[in-house]
């Protein structure tokens, strides 16, 4: 049986149908489109493709521009390479496209080179042309951009480099683009400067004391605050100069009017050593970085504490400044602490102790970073894991809000550090703490947000349906029992008594003698 004609018709209308195929080259002046005409010579084979793409003048033979759209400011440019990032097709774009691409026919199919794989499927979605995203793409756009400067007759030498390096400069901008009075960097910088100024400043203060005991011992059991100390040792310089009239300069810096009086009966019956004037000069002047870095470390905090109540108001009203600053930099970001779950939050700061309990089987930690809190350290010692899994809730409770919430606000924060003092209460007096509905309810009404009010009603409302057909089942079956009357045993008769069988002598056995055979000695072999 033959062929049908309609199969064969069919089969040289399909032969006879010719691929164009066009190259679209994103460049920072603006989009060219290319045509690749002599594919023949180059050939399909990726090998033939790279070692043609070296070559200007055998290049040149197979790409040729069919045209370019220049953009009008820096601007258009940027938002246009901003979409061609996100795999979005500009208007720009796709007028370009429709006013320089041929429509596909039964003759005649076109296919789209393209970069970026998001990109093409947007255009395949907005126009419907067939996109190719492989090998060959990439290496025919890799000598597009190698030969550029003279595939593009409509730019200068040059041209192309400055508005690179312009869009380059215009794009990393919009990337790194972000609210400067929300910048949780600044907050991991200062807790981590901060800590840092705390041991080197206990470092130098040690030293001082040491330096100073040689010439006035004494001082260092009167005074045992740093900065106060190294205060005095630049007020009080040589101890013999002391006199009545240092008394108010000494209570004005000690803070006591007692302390200042034991300083000054202390100098005159000190059995420290004499120094000379260029070593109290050194002891001074290391003081006085001492008394610097103790003065900058108290405005660092200031500025820690008011950048915490711009970025995470929330979570500084809940737990502090200092450790929410802590938990926002061990996460690495606001963000990253949203994302992290209660159980993680929880043991923040405590991984060594959670891998060495896993590899040694034994007890994970309780807490880690929030262990710093106030309430951990008033709860029991039998409720301090159940504070600090009550806490680490909040906590992530509060840093999303913080995280998501456009206008600030600490008004979540103070309720959920009140529903903390509940729940410790709660473990203490056994006193009932509020729904977390009903806080966020009244929080809600103080912020302003009442129209989200109903799905909290609606939430705590499924949530006593789902509760209540339990309840009603649990009663039903209380009221389905009987009260079991328990039985009374019946009391045997103390009358009889066991009779005690005698125990049998046991006679020990003979061991049998048993005599060892002798076997004769082997002789000696003679030697020949």
């Amino acid at each position: 049986m033959g062929i049908p004609l309609v199969e064969i018709l069919a089969f040289f209308r399909k032969a006879e149908r010719t691929l164009s195929f066009f190259i679209l080259h994103e460049t920072a002046s603006g989009y060219a489109l290319f045509e690749r005409i002599e594919s023949e010579e180059i050939g399909q084979e990726l090998e033939e493709v790279q070692q043609s793409v070296t070559d200007l003048a055998r290049f040149s033979k197979s790409i040729k521009l069919r045209s370019f759209a220049p953009f009008k400011s820096a601007a258009h440019a940027l938002e246009n390479i901003m979409d061609v990032s996100e795999g979005v097709v500009n208007p720009s774009l796709k007028a370009f496209l429709e006013m320089n691409m041929p429509k596909a026919s039964k003759k005649q199919a076109v296919q789209l080179g393209v970069s970026e794989s998001n990109l093409g499927g947007g255009i395949k979605a907005e126009l419907g042309y067939d996109c190719v995203h492989n090998d060959i793409v990439r290496e025919l756009l890799r000598g597009i951009r190698l030969h550029a400067d003279r595939l593009l007759a409509q730019l200068k030498e040059g041209d192309l480099d400055k508005a690179q390096l312009g869009l380059g400069h215009a794009y990393s901008r919009a990337k790194v683009k972000f609210n400067v009075n929300r910048a949780d960097n600044m907050i991991m910088q200062s807790i981590n400067l901060l800590d840092q100024l705390d041991k080197d400043v206990n470092t130098f203060s040690m030293r001082v004391r040491e330096w100073y005991g040689w010439h006035f011992p004494e001082l260092v059991k009167i005074c045992s605050d740093n900065g106060i100390y190294a205060k005095l040792v630049r007020l009080i310089k040589n101890k013999g100069d002391l006199g009545e009239d240092s008394l108010e300069q000494l209570e004005a810096v000690a803070g006591d009017p007692i302390k200042a009086k034991q300083i000054l009966d202390a100098a005159r019956a000190s059995m420290g050593t004499d120094i000379s004037e260029i070593d109290m000069t050194n002891i001074l002047s290391f003081a006085e970085r001492v008394v610097s870095l103790t003065d900058y470390r108290k405005q660092l905090h200031g500025y820690l504490v008011s950048k915490m109540h711009q970025v995470a108001p929330n979570l500084s009203a809940l737990i502090g400044e200092m450790v929410g600053a802590r938990l926002i930099a061990h996460a690495g970001s606001l963000t990253n602490l949203a994302k992290y779950p209660a159980s993680t939050v929880q043991i923040l700061g405590a991984e060594k102790a959670l891998f060495r309990a896993l590899k040694t089987k034994g007890n994970t930690p309780k807490y880690g970073l929030i262990y710093h809190s106030t309430f951990i350290g008033r709860a029991a010692q039998k409720n301090k894991g159940r504070i600090s899994r009550v806490l680490a809730n909040k906590c992530s409770i509060a840093s999303r809000i913080d995280c998501f919430l456009d206008k600030p606000t600490s008004k979540f924060g103070e309720l959920l550090r009140e529903q903390v003092e509940e729940r410790v209460k709660f473990y203490e007096e056994g006193v009932t703490p509020r729904k977390n509905a009903e806080v966020m309810q009244k929080a809600l009404a103080a912020v302003g947000m009442e129209d989200l009010i109903d799905a909290v009603v609606e939430d705590d409302d499924e949530e006593d349906a789902e509760e209540a057909p339990k309840k009603r089942k649990s009663d039903s079956d209380e009221e389905d029992e009987e009260p079991k009357t328990p039985k009374k045993k019946s009391k045997k008769d103390k009358s009889e008594k066991k009779e005690k069988t005698p125990k049998k002598d046991k006679t020990p056995k003979k061991e049998k003698s048993e005599k060892k055979d002798k076997t004769p000695k082997s002789s000696k072999k003679e030697k020949k």
